[in-house]
């Protein structure tokens, strides 16, 4: 049965439109069938609705005057306060009213405010380097509180900004985050302690992981589209990056990892500058810095002695290939 209809805003500012381009990704189910099933009725969205110019205006304006209930208000992209926190840098088409002061005049009036994606929860890509733009996220500048809203903001639910971070966010992230919304189901107890939801942010991306034999045997790989472990040598921090990429896999079978390539790590803040390439893991006396989540540097240390001495020949071999050069043996050939 069709659900009692919740409005949503969705507002883009300082981004790429990723997180749209990946929410329309979404399968099994796809995203118009989730909108419709929990009744979540976009007011309107950038890429979605047919709205445009002096409409979407009127609709602004309609929710800021209280002639219509805003439940859900998302926002994906920074919010660009510069310059000199006029937020000048982005004055929404049509108007002469910055995306900042349309962000303040209307989050306050929403149920449930969502930052969608890590520009709008940290800041992301567009506050990395000098960041001319002074591009910061809705309620966290990098890891600091405050941002454009500031730390003591709250929607009308009571609750702080809800960060769904991501570069991108995962598709169904985002339609779940909707979904428990739509049910009042989301409390403060479920968002960890940088806000983001926790039916995906208590899970590390080293889970599910396809390459975790490897790592298990601390068999590296040395190169880009090798099929070892990329935690020493390639940069990869999956054992320390909250999401549930690799047991949630996109598209139903993807993800950085199974796809060859590092986590970097970007549902976090200040992903965007680790202060080294991303490809290449910095090392002290030849000890990884990023350590796995939990793990004391000697115990590791110690771990990774033991499983470099036991790795057997097969994955030895395979680290450093692009594909399988020696298949694990025959049970019954070895019995023989």
């Amino acid at each position: 049965m069709k659900r009692p209809g919740r409005t949503v805003l969705w507002l883009q500012s300082g981004g790429c439109g990723g997180c749209t381009m990946s929410m329309m990704c979404a399968e099994n189910p796809g995203l118009f069938a989730t909108l419709e099933n929990f009744g979540l009725d976009f007011l309107w969205h950038p890429s979605l609705s047919e709205e445009s110019g002096t409409e979407v205006i009127d609709i602004l304006n309609d929710i800021i005057a209280g002639r219509r209930t805003l439940d859900i208000l998302c926002f994906e992209g920074s919010v660009l306060r510069g310059p000199n926190g006029t937020g000048k840098f982005h004055i929404l088409a049509g108007t002469d009213r910055p995306m900042l002061e349309w962000l303040h005049l209307i989050a306050p009036l929403a149920n449930y405010v969502v930052a969608v994606g890590t520009c709008a929860t940290y800041g992301g890509i567009t506050a990395a380097g000098s960041n001319p733009t002074d591009a910061t996220g809705l309620q966290y500048d990098g890891r600091n509180e405050g941002g454009a809203l500031g730390a003591a903001f709250r929607s009308r639910s009571g609750l702080p900004v809800i960060n769904i971070a991501g570069c991108p966010t995962h598709p169904n992230w985002v339609s779940e985050t909707l979904m428990l919304l739509s049910e009042d189901a989301l409390a403060l107890s479920d968002l960890d302690t940088l806000r983001r939801p926790r039916f995906y942010a208590d899970h590390l991306v080293h889970h599910g992981c396809s390459r975790n034999e490897y790592y298990e045997y601390k068999a590296s790989a040395e190169s880009l589209s090798e099929i070892g472990c990329m935690m020493e040598n390639l940069g990869c921090v999956g054992t320390q990056a909250h999401g549930d990429c690799n047991t949630r896999a996109w598209n139903g079978e993807g993800s950085c990892t199974r796809g060859g390539y590092p986590c970097i790590n970007c549902t976090a803040p200040e992903f965007e500058e680790p202060g080294h390439v991303f490809t290449e893991t910095p090392k002290i006396g030849g000890i990884p810095i990023g350590l796995p989540t939990d793990m004391p540097k000697a115990w590791f240390i110690a771990l990774a002695s033991l499983s470099k001495a036991a790795t057997p020949p097969r994955l030895r071999r395979n680290a450093t290939a692009d594909h399988i050069v020696a298949p694990p043996a025959d049970r019954n050939t070895n019995l023989k």
